[in-house]
């Protein structure tokens, strides 16, 4: 079991569900996220007075999977988020040790579905 954790522009979120969506993976969290990479920010001008805006807005999409989903969660992420311009995101594949379904009980890989 993985846990797949990914930050893409908020933008792309539509079409990265959809992507997923044609890959048979319909379970996901979506977070709002602020943050910065290689992007660094922007500068802008509000009331004379110069803003440096450094964290942008971002979305993080956390989906457990069974060992057998995680490439094609991985290539759902990155077909629906890929735009080829800095700040497309990032992908994070960590290991789940555990999960357990709160109303029935099972745990492992049942539990994730």
């Amino acid at each position: 079991m993985k846990l797949i954790i990914a930050y893409i522009q908020p933008e792309r979120l539509p079409a990265v569900k959809q992507a997923l969506y044609e890959r048979d993976i319909f379970k996901m969290s979506v977070t709002n996220a602020l943050g910065c990479g290689q992007q660094k920010g922007y500068h802008e001008t509000y009331r004379g007075v110069d803003i440096e805006v450094n964290l942008l807005k971002k979305i993080r999409l956390e989906i457990a999977v069974n060992d057998e989903y995680v490439e094609a969660t991985v290539a759902g992420i990155i077909a629906g988020a890929r735009s080829n311009k800095i700040g497309d995101g990032k992908i994070y594949i960590q290991e789940l040790s555990d999960c357990i379904r709160i109303r029935t009980g099972e745990r492992g890989s049942a539990a994730i579905g």
